[in-house]
């Protein structure tokens, strides 16, 4: 006879991991939360307040960056870019991220280093003030080499329906202000590394402060935050992820506006600059984000008070056409 357990899956481990999990999972909790943790789906009340109340969902994963974590056995920052990499995208249709969901699938459960990577998703989800009300933790041996897992993210917001599309707010000569990054983020790794294997970089050695791993896996900014903060003074924003400035600004654009960016105001960490000795700039532009983890979009009048109120910068402006250009 074989069991479960014999084949790879240990459904004792899994259970013990669920509980525990639960004093973590329950901080993200508050008052909208409905039931405990262990039902066959996480429930959210709806509270009011809005005149046309419409939901958003985002999902996604942190690509490569996940193969550098798990290599340098750093797990516990990771959970905060599954996050980050989901409300930031919610925001920008100024959504309020509501909840949080994820999926964590390994060839063998180890529960301290699922419990590394849980306590990051749990504390994204306190920085971006949405729930975690429920995941799913998979054993599939013959799909993982030992030792590996991947993650993926879920997250649903909330916004007023006529507030979800922001071209319709953006106009010619609006200023273009840039949110910090805090490094790569979740985007381009595959070509991090391979710039990193050809250069023969060693992961321990001092970089801008700190090893070269550590500011490789700097987790990503959450901007739910800022978003909150600004959302008066602000007519879209974009989140800059694969693809770069060149192709995610344009998304918050209507036809005919495009926009010239200064590229040396942009304060570029020293990361891209290295990344850079081995990287077309073209290629760099369209795979980073260079150092802007997000742009906004803002009327002349709100400037100042967006300016005085984050840690944002001038970049460029709104103009006729249909191309983003970033002129030297």
């Amino acid at each position: 006879m074989i069991s479960y357990k014999d084949s790879g899956v240990d459904i004792d481990a899994g259970n013990s991991f669920v509980n525990e999990i639960k004093p973590l999972v329950k901080s993200t909790h508050n008052s909208s939360v409905l039931g405990n943790i262990g039902s066959f789906s996480g429930a959210f009340e709806l509270g009011g307040g809005y005149k046309n109340p419409t939901l958003l969902a985002g999902t996604d994963g942190v690509g490569t960056k996940l193969r550098l974590a798990i290599d340098l056995g750093k797990l516990d920052g990771i959970g905060i870019d599954l996050v980050a990499m989901c409300v930031n995208d919610i925001i920008c249709n100024f959504g309020k991220p509501l909840f949080f969901l994820d999926y964590y699938a390994t060839d063998r459960l180890d529960i301290e280093s699922a419990k590394s990577v849980l306590s990051g998703i749990v504390k994204g989800c306190q920085i971006a003030k949405c729930a975690l009300i429920g995941g799913e933790t998979a054993e599939m041996p013959s799909m993982y080499n030992t030792g590996d897992f991947d993650l993926a993210g879920f997250a649903v917001g909330i916004a007023e329906k006529d507030e979800i599309d922001r071209t319709k707010f953006v106009n010619e000569g609006d200023i273009l202000i840039a949110l910090p990054s805090s490094g790569l983020h979740s985007n381009g790794f595959s070509l991090a590394r391979a710039v990193i294997v050809r250069r023969k970089l060693n992961l321990g050695d001092e970089f801008d402060g700190k090893t070269l791993g550590e500011v490789l896996l700097e987790p990503t900014k959450i901007y739910v935050d800022d978003f909150l903060r600004l959302k008066p003074f602000i007519n879209a924003l974009a989140h800059i992820t694969g693809g770069g400035i060149v192709e995610n600004l344009p998304r918050v654009f209507p036809n005919g506006l495009g926009a010239k960016i200064q590229r040396k105001a942009i304060k570029t960490p020293e990361i891209f600059k290295l990344l850079a000795k081995e990287v077309e700039q073209n290629e760099m532009d369209r795979t980073f984000n260079m150092g802007v983890g997000m742009i906004l979009v803002v009327s002349k009048d709100n400037v100042d008070k967006v300016l005085a109120n984050s840690d944002g910068y001038i970049i460029g402006e709104v103009t006729k056409g249909d191309k983003v250009e970033l002129c030297d």
